[in-house]
């Protein structure tokens, strides 16, 4: 589970972003990233019971989870480090195109949810053909009342066309969806909710909730993706 020792870890990280003091706390940050490991792996634990996909999938939970160094190559932020801790579970590993489900911890803004996001080209195209071809079962799913209940927001767009995309009308019933450059969820969680031992077990609700719509979302890409775009 994660502790206010990890919480306490990346607020202090926050306020000392250099390599000296990371170098100097790095037993915190052992302590920290062995935390979010193993609530990762009662994640994968949890989604495999109900995403067959995932579960065939043999992830190793370390793969799932982003580094925690930054890239500051092409950066005016020159910050080393990450101050949150984010992982992503999808059956087509971390680099895929596939959706997903993902946690992000951080002090104040630790967020959970799923789906598929800013995907490239060819990916945004089918599942806007699927969203499309199929809106009423898509209705269904973001209606669903496990769903709505977690995300009250609903589906949220990672960028959006003021136009309908080339090749479909304005009159479709679809439109406002076929406008999204992406397609995911976002449930906020309190610090306390954090680090409370059922944290985990409310992860794997909210995941269970959005299920169906990463399987919507995955089954749009199950057949016709660039071989190159399959796992980066």
């Amino acid at each position: 589970m994660i502790t206010n020792a990890t919480l306490a870890f990346l607020r202090e990280l926050k306020e000392h972003n250099e390599r000296v003091w990371f170098t100097e706390h790095k037993g915190a940050y052992q302590q920290a990233y062995s935390e979010m490991i193993g609530t990762v792996i009662q994640l994968l634990v949890a989604i495999s019971g109900l995403d067959p996909g995932i579960a065939a999938a043999g992830l190793d939970p370390k793969s799932c989870m982003m580094r925690i160094n930054r890239d500051i190559r092409f950066s005016k932020n020159k910050s080393p480090y990450k101050t949150n801790f984010f992982a992503f579970i999808s059956k087509g590993g971390r680099k895929g195109p596939f959706g997903g489900y993902y946690v992000h911890i951080e002090p104040g803004a630790t967020f959970a949810g799923g789906g598929i996001y800013m995907p490239e080209p060819a990916v945004l195209e089918q599942t806007r053909r699927e969203i499309a071809a199929h809106f009423a079962e898509w209705q269904s799913i973001i209606a669903q009342k496990e769903f709505c209940s977690q995300f009250p927001e609903g589906v949220l767009p990672s960028g959006k066309l003021v136009r309908p995309p080339k090749g479909y009308d304005a009159m479709n019933p679809a439109v406002e969806y076929l406008k999204f450059k992406g397609y995911y969820t976002q449930r906020f969680f309190s610090d306390e909710e954090v680090a409370d031992p059922g944290f985990v077990e409310e992860l794997a609700n909210t995941f269970r909730a959005v299920h169906p719509l990463v399987e919507f979302l995955n089954g749009a890409l199950s057949d016709g993706i660039p071989e190159k775009q399959r796992s980066r």
